[in-house]
């Protein structure tokens, strides 16, 4: 065999080689939309939903991370009393879009056991990073409603009888509450991650401008998509760290809206605020405040979680909040007790905390002239939550290397 001929075999069994050894793609979470047991009318806030549904069909809009050649969507009934039967359910590549219809083990009904979720048949519906999609889900039997998610920061609607594979939906109500779907996950590139971000009414947007995807996690979504790592929310407003809030404590459900998510490498937890904040407010008027042990314990049982799966965990400080909630029945909330609380959370958390890396939120979004309270030009107008500069601030605030170390950029397929 000549030199030429040698090497052109050579070439041909290196790309076989190649092709054989290519990696598989692999699952991973790229929106979430943590449940929570639906409270009582005599709570401070309304639920915004019904008490049951009957024969009608719910739509909601979820805005993907990182986009993936096929889409599977995870269905709950974590705090359901009774079977949840679904009828049927479809997704829409963005509004207006033809719906294709789920399946579940085969069929277009599936029944979900309560205090457990469902996750669909792989769906052959390719998406691209940022993308929006459209989630449907009929009943036909009166269901009462038992869980939800109530901070949605996105338009959703009801519609009378079966319209889950209408391109438009005959809509009868809306609200911004979630229903239903509590997941979606995207078969990606092989080496895609997901950054799962546990917080409060702050990672859940709650005055990020509505339908607009202007929530801090979207806009560091924005930043992680091109390096093939999706970001999702596991924000709960009113949640807490130690205790339950509007939704179980961040110890509780560590391991279903943290752990448990596919291709999980890394977790930030942003946690604390409600704890500081709560007692002695219109939510727990008679409840002691937290002692800064009890907050360093908690965020050391998060760490040995996360380490013990081989998933690496970064911190936040929390933000200031001075003058929070002004005009409200819970104007209460801040005090100058509670803000030398969380200065001195804030210092253990820079200076010895037990997380792998620490993205320092206070200094992202505080007054330089009132470090007590946020920046005005970053404040929502509540002093509490950031509006929607303030949470592009937060995200700018990352450091994606110590997030991350080592992540090699994948590109989605």
């Amino acid at each position: 065999m000549n030199t030429f001929a040698r090497l052109t075999a050579t070439a041909l069994l290196a790309t076989a080689g190649t092709a054989v050894a290519a990696p598989a793609p692999t699952w991973v979470a790229s929106w979430q939309a943590s449940p929570q047991p639906v409270w009582g009318a005599d709570f401070l806030f309304p639920t915004l939903i019904p008490t049951h549904l009957e024969a009608q069909t719910f739509r909601q809009t979820a805005r993907l991370s990182l986009g993936g050649r096929q889409l599977r969507v995870r269905l709950s009934n974590t705090y359901g009393e009774q079977p949840l039967r679904i009828s049927a359910a479809s997704v829409a590549a963005g509004a207006g879009q033809p719906p294709l219809a789920l399946s579940f083990e085969g069929s277009a009904a599936t029944v979900i056991a309560p205090g457990t979720e469902r996750l669909s048949d792989p769906l052959a519906l390719a998406t691209t990073d940022l993308q929006a999609v459209q989630v449907s889900v009929y009943l036909t039997e009166r269901t009462p409603l038992r869980s939800f998610h109530w901070e949605g920061r996105q338009t959703a609607a009801f519609a009378t009888g079966d319209q889950t594979l209408a391109p438009t939906l005959a809509t009868s109500s809306t609200t911004t509450a979630r229903l239903f779907v509590s997941g979606i996950d995207v078969q990606a590139a092989a080496g895609a991650r997901s950054v799962v971000v546990i917080g409060d009414s702050i990672t859940d947007g709650a005055t990020a401008s509505l339908d607009r995807d202007q929530r801090w996690t979207d806009h560091l979504a924005a930043r992680l998509a091109p390096q093939g790592v999706a970001v999702v929310n596991a924000g709960i407003s009113g949640g807490r760290l130690l205790r339950d809030g509007m939704g179980e404590g961040g110890l509780s459900r560590f391991q279903r809206d943290v752990l448990d998510q596919p291709g999980v490498a890394s977790v930030i937890v942003l946690l604390g605020t409600n704890d500081i904040g709560w007692p002695g407010t219109a939510f727990a008027r008679s409840e002691p405040a937290p002692t800064l042990a009890e907050l360093q314990a908690g965020y050391r049982a998060l760490v040995d979680r996360a380490h013990a799966r081989g998933v690496r965990i970064v911190g936040a400080t929390l933000p200031p909040f001075a003058g929070a909630l002004p005009g409200t029945p819970l104007d209460n909330y801040y005090q100058p007790d509670k803000d030398a609380l969380r200065r001195q959370l804030n210092a253990w958390l820079r200076q010895v905390s037990p997380f792998d890396a620490v993205i320092d939120l206070d200094a992202a979004l505080r007054d330089p002239a009132d470090p007590a309270r946020m920046a005005p030009a970053f404040d929502s107008g509540d002093h509490l939550h950031p509006g929607d500069a303030g949470n592009r601030a937060m995200a700018d605030a990352v450091d994606l290397q110590a997030l991350l170390p080592g992540h090699v950029p994948v590109t989605t397929p």
